[in-house]
């Protein structure tokens, strides 16, 4: 490896250049590998909070600029006219740049979807990078709705469920598909909008009753565009598989292994087994295994269950049902680690001591048949000395050794003090017949952090391993929270009384302080929530930058192949890399790594986005029937038009418009994050109790309307309903900065 280079050298080789650069690239130029990039990590940071270099996302500079010409699509009309768009094209690592369309006279009305040519120049100074002039539009990608279809005379309308949605479609006789008033349908934009009038559409499909218990998730499905049934040629591709033999696999069955999971799990994908290592060199030591689905047996490289596996990215999870990876025949079947069948699985042997440290690994591909299929609540009821008939045989040689190798591996987490969040996990309970029956926050046992602990020690050795064997891999990759959440953060900390070190390199340890000041304060769940988002999203990458929130340098996930495209990815890579068959990463895979990395990345926030929105609109059901009731919160966010709020018992989101807050005019502060009275200097502001009641529940968006009653335990006046208005001052103020803007935008169109 050459030299580490300086910061000196890092900026000289950025300056000269030409295109736009990142980390990977300048990894590349250096020939920095392995935990080196953690170290050149550090230091583009340090360049980067020193003012020589502006991150966006998850490079410094990108790969590629956009050519002088391009093909762009309409992403985004604003309710100010403003009009955003993407690259159809976009070969650079992190996200693709932002770009506003700038309109001359005599260009046609343009929507979401459109694809237009356009001339391209570069910016800087500005929330965009780059302004485009339109050359001509040369097509539209028909724009899907998902909506709830309203009759009338001629034709009906289409009212989008999306919460953010401002305008109806309307749908012209002929064009109903037959739907009835009220149905839930999807329909397809079948015109440019126009400038004046509602934009047109055709029914595409009826989804049936929008208020059916059912439809709920289903909603979010297709609105997100999660592929739900299986194509026939995967189907029978599952239906042609057999179970797994010995053949040359190492025999596990002796092994007493057993699973751990949630009392509804639909899939058991890993297995748990430890005991005292007998070495007369590791005192106090552990020998722990974990067995994971080998999924990379029946999903081979290119086949139909591959390629829908990939597309699918993950398994998305809802109340009332699951949209699985794989088709039931592997994931509830012949991957599953069922009690007492024959499996095949790829374990790892770790051995920790007495510390919890992990002092070596091995890799195994073999055949494991589980003891017993065991439920964190019985497993915690065990360990607390109320074992039932299942556990109660298996205390000596199974659950005592596991709680033994837990509390060492305990102490090691306390050692490393990875981000210790508090926010309790809702779990929203259905009846049988799928309405809401109750809303409560999921208990959490030492049963579940063993199993926990024991996954991300598997994990840490499947990505050593895989550096060790010199093989590519996607990592599971979290990065610091950039300087300005964290000055979000600490603002807000210091508004609470409590302080965050600052002028150091961020840790977790720094974090964790911090939480353990507000711990059983009022402010408790404030400062959770707001650390949590402070905080970078994870996601997947073949180049490795560690995992801020874990605090470990080398992470990858392993543990959940059934349900995760990036764990069957690492299954592939030892394979290959330990020469177990010709089942493993093949030359298409890696040479699609950067691809599958991003792709699956998406799919899980893809997944994220529909499981909340599900979420809402079953609380937002729930809530339908106490419309008028008064609800404690906290408020959780604060925008121009209204503050959001936290309700205590449910943990639901509602909104509080600002229109509904007394008569006066209020101020917002971006930056501090408040609304202030004009009049009275009533201020709202992030964390601040409040009495709300709610005024609307809208099961179908998911939306909740509120009005707040009291804050801090003072009353807020009712709105009187039309004695608002804006202060001179600030009208003229608003209507400076609206002239400065539009002749700043022909200054644009000049040059």
């Amino acid at each position: 490896m050459k030299q580490f280079p300086s910061k000196e050298e890092i900026l000289a080789w950025i300056s000269d250049n030409p295109t736009l650069t990142s980390k990977r690239d300048i990894a590349r130029a250096f020939g920095i590998r392995g935990a080196d990039r953690i170290d050149l990590k550090r230091l583009l940071r340090e360049l980067e909070d020193a003012g020589h270099l502006a991150r966006r996302r998850k490079t410094f500079r990108d790969p590629d600029r956009l050519p002088p010409v391009a093909v762009l699509e309409v992403a985004e009309v604003t309710p100010d006219g403003d009009i955003f768009a993407r690259a159809l094209e976009w070969h650079g690592e992190g996200e693709a740049p932002r770009i506003l369309f700038v309109a001359k006279p005599g260009d046609p009305a343009l929507a979401e979807a459109d694809r237009i040519l356009c001339r391209m120049t570069e910016v800087t100074g500005e929330d965009h990078a780059y302004e485009a002039r339109l050359i001509r539009r040369i097509g539209q990608s028909a724009r899907r709705i998902l909506g709830v279809f309203r009759k009338g005379a001629e034709g009906g309308r289409v009212v989008p469920i999306d919460k953010g949605a401002d305008r109806e479609w309307m749908v012209p006789a002929g064009a109903t598909g037959d739907a009835k008033d009220g149905e839930l349908v999807e329909a397809q934009q079948t015109a440019p909008r126009a400038r004046m009038g509602l934009p047109k559409a055709k029914i595409i499909a009826r989804l049936g009753d929008p208020t059916a218990p059912r439809a709920v998730s289903l909603i979010a499905i297709h609105q997100h565009g999660i592929p739900d049934d299986f194509p026939d040629e995967v189907i029978a591709e599952a239906d042609t598989l057999r179970p797994a033999g010995l053949g040359t696999r190492e025999d596990l069955r002796h092994l007493p292994l057993v699973t751990i999971d949630p009392a509804d799990a639909r899939d058991h994908d890993d297995a748990v087994y430890a005991h005292a290592d007998d070495s007369p060199t590791n005192p106090g030591g552990h020998v722990i295994w974990v067995a994971i689905a080998d999924v990379a047996h029946y999903v081979t490289p290119g086949s139909a269950l591959d390629r829908e596996a990939r597309k699918r990215g993950n398994s998305s999870y809802f109340p009332d049902r699951v949209v699985p990876m794989l088709p039931d025949r592997l994931s509830g079947d012949l991957c599953s680690l069922h009690e007492g069948v024959p499996r095949a699985c790829i374990a790892a042997r770790i051995v920790i001591d007495a510390a919890g440290e992990k002092k070596s690994h091995s890799f195994i591909r073999g055949l494991m048949k589980s003891l017993a299929s065991l439920n964190y609540r019985e497993v915690q009821a065990a360990r607390d000395g109320q074992p039932n008939e299942k556990c109660a045989p298996l205390m000596e040689e199974v659950i005592d050794p596991l709680f033994s190798a837990y509390s060492a591996l305990k102490r090691a987490r306390e050692a490393r003090q990875p981000l210790e969040l508090d926010l309790p996990e809702r779990k929203i309970v259905l009846s049988d017949a799928g309405k809401v029956e109750s809303v409560r926050f999921a208990e959490r046992f030492d049963a579940h952090r063993l199993i926990e602990e024991m996954m991300v020690l598997a994990n840490v050795a499947a990505a050593e391993e895989l550096g060790r064997l010199k093989r590519p891999l996607l990592f599971r990759v979290h990065e610091e929270p950039g300087p300005d959440k964290l000055d979000a953060l600490r603002e807000v900390a210091q508004a609470s009384g409590f302080t965050l070190a600052k002028g150091q390199v961020l840790k977790t340890r720094h974090l964790n302080a911090l939480l353990a000041q507000a711990e059983g304060s009022e402010f408790d769940e404030l400062i959770n929530i707001t650390t949590l988002r402070s905080m970078p999203q994870a996601y997947y990458s073949p180049q490795n930058f560690a995992h801020f929130g874990l605090a470990l340098r080398d992470y990858a996930h392993f543990t959940s192949p059934i349900r995760r495209y990036s764990d069957l990815i690492v299954h592939r890579a030892l394979i290959s890399g330990h020469g177990w068959g010709d089942d493993g990463l093949s030359e298409a895979d890696i040479a699609a790594l950067e691809a599958t990395a991003q792709h699956i990345s998406d799919t899980e926030r893809r997944s994220m986005a529909a499981e909340r929105d599900t979420t809402d609109r079953y609380l937002a059901a729930y809530l339908s029937e106490r419309v008028g009731n008064e609800f404690a919160g906290r408020i959780a966010g604060v925008q121009r038009f209204g503050a959001f709020v936290k309700l205590d018992e449910t943990g639901a989101d509602g909104l509080v418009p600002v229109s509904s807050i007394g008569t006066e005019y209020f101020r917002y502060d971006r930056e501090a994050q408040t609304l202030t009275g004009e009049q009275s200097g009533l201020e709202i502001a992030v964390g601040q109790k409040v009495l709300t009641r709610l005024v609307e529940a809208v099961p179908v968006t998911g939306g909740l309307m509120l009005e707040l009653i009291e804050v801090e335990g003072k009353t807020v006046p009712v709105s009187g309903g039309g004695g608002r208005s804006r202060p001179v001052g600030r009208k003229r103020g608003q209507a400076r900065r609206k002239s400065e803007k539009l002749a700043k935008v022909r200054r644009r169109r000049r040059g």
